[in-house]
């Protein structure tokens, strides 16, 4: 039936198109649109800018653009690479996105990772991997942050942040929504309405978001299952629903003061990462014969994993002539389970070598922010900001093994309770030293401490305990982050700029491998001294704007992650890893009626240490894949040199590019083209170099054909996401010769409005 209704978008875009066909016939002979671009502005340093005189480079990513990345059902994970020098990846499914700038990041799927990226929601730093899954709904901006941010936002990040400003509430009622019809029965409805409840005094807005789609993938094992997984069956996993709600209520008792309040509840059920076993051929690194619509799992109960994420955050600011004082307090929660069968496939398929199964389960998490900041009002040449923040994370977790499942075992899980605090003092100054010259200083202190304990141990199916390594650790460290930037205006449409930074991401726990009956594994706190020099600038009457940045870092006692006999993520640090490149973002409109963008990142990136080595891939004591670095025999595991290698998941090259063209029409309509497109170089999924665990070249495109009316109060659009049905290998699971790939084509209609 699913197979039917994934094809019933073609009667929906046989329609819309007729609509354009008619649309498009009235075309107008001449158009008169402005080709000057508008203004951009962000708030990378707390306070409400022009892009373009920010000293740091930064990337805006507009609410209507990402809207359109996501038309076809996509999460968060759409921003991958469709800004210069982001990526991001999972492995674990929607709940659990891995984010990467300028290269930095963590390919460790353990549930309590700590990322040197950070999310920032309304003004709310998310922490834990569930949070950072949180759906981005009626949002007005997004903002990625490149390089560290120690002085100004939630806690201190090495790599960068991104930011998510959703739309507020005003005294001037408004709404708007977008609702979109794929392939696959996949539905989205993005919507939010606002307005005035008693003047501009107290005013309010909604907010919400449903995703839909159907399961799609065929399970195609026909044999007997362990756990009781009913096999073959058609249209097994491959779905979800998402459904999230937001409420935002702004009050104004004096002109003085002003209170956010905001609430907002997340339901999501849905497939976790399907790893294709066997995907890869040894010496290949081709998926060209991997079906993104079967698997052959003999395990894992299709796979499903469903989340609930509750949260609220008071926003005050009061206004003291000369300076405003502002507090930001939130609370998140959430709790759910992600369930896998890890092998990606069927044991008896491969002579019987190979069951794998697991589950981790956050059974509470609640995390509470305080933000308290002082900053000066108005436009002087001095502006200054200080604050403090506390940060507080707490969790219960589990994580469950393949004997729970069968029954064979059912002590074969563990319990562990993390526990992360943190507070720290921060501030920044920045003072216009000359007419056209901008110098701007920050620094913070921070403390960061971790503990993780083993509540419950994998014991046997007896109930002997078995497990002999640590139950209790504890981490701490506190170090300063501090930057140093200068911006020089040469004349009303250049400015060139030059920033130093350092920062810190505290010690780390990983505490997963007690399933398995290993010893906790750690690491300690990594540093980062950056450096980056940009220009910044507005060509040919404001017609293009072209920001460029080069920049290079150091990263010592990196913290990396490997994997052990079991294939469980072991942590560990690296003496250093350097890396260089370019981040460049354009937006050009040379003609009437044609807007251009696209952004270029270069990187370079390598870990220098010749005494580390990490476990290579292998099976029953055979290693799989094809190394390419030197490698040793410790016992029976083979390891292998990481010296000199890229860093996992950085790609070396990113180039995304937009266009659209509109057509004007006699009544004041608008038919219009766009399409967008990203190109990925080479990417290295693992710390160690191989002929198959590896992508380049991957690329994706999207294209739109619509109609607005003269009052552009709606849009309809026909939209295509993955138009070509790239399939592209975006992670890999190394003793299975696993493959993750990338979503398949959809094809659907979206229809927009808005009021007034």
């Amino acid at each position: 039936m699913s197979k039917f209704i994934a094809r019933r978008p073609a009667l929906l875009l046989t329609s819309a198109f007729a609509a354009l066909s008619c649309a498009a016939s009235a075309w107008a002979e001449e158009a008169k649109p402005t080709t000057e671009l508008s203004e951009i502005i962000v708030t990378a340093e707390r306070r409400s800018e022009n892009l373009q005189k920010v000293p740091l480079s930064v990337a805006a990513v507009g609410g209507e653009q990402l809207r359109a990345f996501q038309t076809g059902g996509d999460d968060i994970l759409s921003l991958s690479g469709r800004v210069p020098g982001l990526y991001a990846e999972t492995t674990t499914g929607r709940i659990f996105p891995r984010f990467y700038i300028r290269g930095l990041g963590n390919i460790d799927f353990y549930l309590g990772a700590s990322q040197p990226v950070s999310i920032i929601q309304d003004d709310v730093v998310l922490e834990h991997v569930v949070l950072k899954s949180n759906p981005v709904f009626d949002v007005q901006q997004v903002e990625v942050l490149r390089g560290p941010q120690g002085s100004l936002f939630g806690r201190n990040t090495t790599a960068g942040i991104i930011k998510f400003d959703t739309i507020k509430p005003s005294a001037d009622f408004n709404g708007r929504a977008q609702a979109s019809y794929g392939s696959y029965n996949t539905f989205t409805l993005d919507a939010g309405v606002g307005g005035p409840i008693k003047g501009e005094e107290l005013t309010f807005r909604l907010s919400a978001l449903y995703q839909h789609r159907d399961d799609w993938v065929d399970n195609t094992y026909n044999g007997p299952s362990a756990d009781g997984t009913i096999t073959p069956k058609n249209d097994a996993m491959g779905g979800f629903d998402e459904r999230d709600v937001r409420g935002q209520l702004l009050w104004k008792p004096t002109d003085r003061l002003s209170i956010l309040g905001s609430a907002h509840a997340r339901e999501y059920s849905g497939t976790s990462t399907l790893f294709h076993r066997a995907g890869l051929a040894q010496g290949s690194n081709s998926v060209s014969g991997v079906s993104r619509s079967q698997v052959a799992y003999d395990e894992g109960g299709d796979n499903p994993q469903a989340y609930k994420t509750y949260g609220g955050s008071v926003k005050a600011a009061y206004e003291f002539g000369p300076m405003t004082l502002t507090s930001i307090t939130a609370y998140e929660t959430t709790s759910g389970y992600s369930r896998g069968d890890t092998d990606g496939g069927a044991a008896a398929n491969f002579g019987g070598v190979g069951f794998g199964e697991s589950m981790g389960k956050v059974r509470n998490l609640g995390q509470y922010t305080q933000e308290l900041r002082l900053a000066s009002a108005g436009d002087s040449r001095l502006k200054w900001q200080v604050g403090g923040l506390y940060f507080d994370s707490r969790d219960t977790t589990d994580f469950y093994q393949r004997a729970y499942f069968t029954g064979t075992n059912p002590n074969n899980w563990v319990r562990l309770r993390n526990v992360n605090t943190s507070w720290a003092l921060f501030g920044q100054v920045s003072y216009e030293v000359l007419p056209n010259l901008t110098i701007t200083a920050g620094a913070r202190t921070t403390e960061d401490s971790k503990e993780t304990r083993l509540l419950k141990t994998a014991d046997s199916a007896a109930g002997v305990v078995t497990y002999t390594g640590r139950k209790f650790v504890s981490l701490s460290d506190t170090q300063p982050s501090w930057d140093l930037s200068a911006l020089y205006q040469v004349n009303p449409d250049l400015s060139v700029y030059a920033r130093i930074a350092r920062g810190f991401r505290g010690p780390t726990i990983q505490g997963r491998s007690a399933v398995f009956n290993s010893d906790f594994t750690t690491a300690n706190s990594e540093t980062i001294l950056s450096y980056e020099a940009g220009v910044k600038s507005r060509l040919f009457d404001n017609r293009l704007r072209l920001n460029a940045t080069v920049f290079t870092y150091t990263v010592d006692d990196i913290q990396l992650n490997g994997n052990d006999s079991n294939g469980n993520g072991v942590l560990f640090n690296a003496d250093k890893a350097q890396a260089y490149g370019l981040e460049a973002d354009a937006e050009w409109r040379p003609i009437p009626n044609l807007v251009l963008t696209g952004g270029l990142s270069l990187l370079h990136s390598e870990i220098q240490d010749k005494r580390v080595y990490a476990q290579v891939c292998a099976l029953s004591g055979v290693v799989v894949c094809t190394v390419q670095n030197p490698t040793i025999k410790i016992g029976s595991n083979v390891y292998a040199q990481i010296d000199g290698n890229p860093l996992p998941n950085a790609p070396e090259y990113n180039l995304d590019f937009t266009a659209r063209y509109t057509f004007p029409l006699r009544n004041n309509g608008e038919v219009f083209v766009a399409t967008d497109w990203n190109v990925q170089g080479y990417t290295n999924f693992v710390l160690y170099k191989t002929k198959e665990f590896y992508a380049d070249g991957n690329f994706e495109g999207g294209l739109k054909i619509g109609y607005t009316p003269a009052d552009r109060q709606y849009e309809l659009a026909l939209f295509a996401r993955n138009i070509t049905n790239e399939k592209n290998l975006k992670g890999v699971i190394e003793n299975y010769m696993a493959a993750v790939l990338n979503e398949p084509r959809i094809i659907g209609v979206s229809l927009s409005a808005k009021l007034p």
